[in-house]
């Protein structure tokens, strides 16, 4: 049954294992006189309930599952918002837990007013209502939307103490619902010669980014709907750009103009804020995508490891480039790895859920993820990734690469009284 060393189990055999095992697993006790033992009837079974609102909410124990917000009283700089990333299951991120990343707030749209203009290289420049989108067919599909400076505290040299949440909570994953823009290129009829696209937005900074016009006719939509429901307003509502699998900032939220053109636009957000330079003093410009990543949710730091038995290990995996094909977990530090369950669908672009029995003995140990895909990518370790990228120094030299792509192995270690923080492995 023993898949790896310090404790880690094949999964199949362990489903297998019958009810004893699954009391030792869930800490139930299993009683012979269960079913003559009739349960005791609390308030809550003896009174009316709560009348059902037009607008469903979470029950109120559920309150403090909630995004940490960076700018709570809406100061006029950037506001960001991350999601609980370790008190979530399943793949799919709920519209109110949606990570946000916003320069100025989220502009109080009318969508009656607002449009959509695309123009430059084409033969027939079009603008669309929300009216006239909807008689456009309609596809939807699971994507993550990962902001480029996910994970940014992983760039410092020393582990910093926090949790999921503040390390890696600006990515999130939602059925998108909308119209292809390759449906609106063709009928706007693109000249031959355009090879990029300039996409804006109509929240007051006016954030602009070049999109190459390949990944347009790809899988790029105009995304209406997040998980059935319109666009939450800071996720871009009535109407914003998604390109799977591509960092956030370039899927414009609150999208109002689309320019073709034949050469990238060199605004101002990919000319400084997203093109920082690599320790061999090049330019880290025009690089879209964001690579195969996983790290461990349950058990994460914060959690509470209540005395050694088993456990279930599971996290996220995601790849800008395809599929995720296989997923392994260590506890002990990478010396051993077992073959985690990817659980079902696994989709393009979007988030997958692995699992793995671990029985905990009490002592120290130290859990890692490693991914890779479809595409033959594999995630790096945290050493091989700083090689290649730098990480942050004090003071800053202008030869580093401080917080963008990051997507190394992330380490948690346990200790013997069930503490679980972040490491360095």
């Amino acid at each position: 049954m023993p898949a790896a060393g310090n404790g880690l189990l094949d999964r199949r055999t362990f489903m297998r294992g019958g009810a004893a095992f699954a009391a030792a697993i869930t800490g139930y006790g299993i009683s012979k006189n269960a079913t003559a033992q009739p349960l005791a009837n609390d308030p809550w079974s003896l009174t009316q309930g709560a009348t059902t609102p037009p607008y469903e909410q979470r029950s109120r124990y559920e309150s403090k599952v909630t995004r940490t917000l960076t700018n709570p009283k809406g100061e006029a700089r950037v506001q960001n918002a991350r999601t609980p990333l370790q008190l979530s299951q399943g793949t799919l991120t709920p519209n109110g837990l949606h990570f946000v990343v916003a320069q100025s707030g989220a502009p109080d749209i009318d969508p009656a007013k607002h449009r959509l203009v695309i123009h430059g290289m084409v033969k027939q420049p079009l603008m669309f209502t929300l009216d006239t989108l909807a008689r456009y067919p309609t596809v939807s599909r699971m994507a993550f939307i990962e902001c480029g400076g996910n994970s940014a505290p992983m760039f410092s040299p020393q582990p910093i103490q926090a949790n999921l949440q503040a390390l890696h909570g600006m990515v999130s994953c939602s059925e998108w619902s909308g119209v292809l823009l390759s449906t609106l290129l063709a009928e706007a009829g693109v000249d031959p010669k355009a090879t990029w696209l300039i996409a804006e937005g109509a929240d007051a900074p006016t954030l602009t980014r070049s999109v190459p016009l390949k990944k347009a006719l790809d899988d790029a939509m105009i995304a209406l709907y997040q998980n059935g429901e319109r666009l939450m307003p800071a996720n871009g509502y009535p109407m914003r750009l998604l390109l799977p699998g591509w960092e956030g900032n370039m899927s414009i939220k609150w999208l109002r103009r689309i320019f073709v053109t034949d050469t990238p636009g060199m605004t101002f957000p990919e000319s400084k804020t997203y093109a920082q330079l690599l320790p061999n003093g090049k330019a880290y410009q025009f690089y879209f995508i964001e690579e195969v990543k996983s790290f461990i949710t349950h058990p994460s730091p914060g959690h509470v490891m209540n005395g050694p038995g088993y456990y279930e290990i599971s996290g996220l995996a995601y790849s800008g480039e395809g599929c995720i094909k296989r997923v392994m977990v260590s506890a002990d530090g990478g010396q051993s790895w077992a073959q985690a369950e990817l659980q079902k669908p696994v989709q393009d672009k979007a988030f997958t859920r692995f699992r793995l029995p671990w029985r905990w003995d009490g002592g120290p140990a130290i859990l890692q993820s490693r991914a890779w895909d479809d595409a033959g990518n594999v995630q790096p370790t945290r050493a091989e990734f700083v090689a290649l990228r730098g990480e942050l120094k004090a003071p800053l030299p202008p030869t580093a690469f401080p917080n963008q792509h990051f997507n190394g192995i992330t380490s948690w270690a346990i200790d013997a009284q069930g503490e679980v923080k972040h490491v360095y492995a």
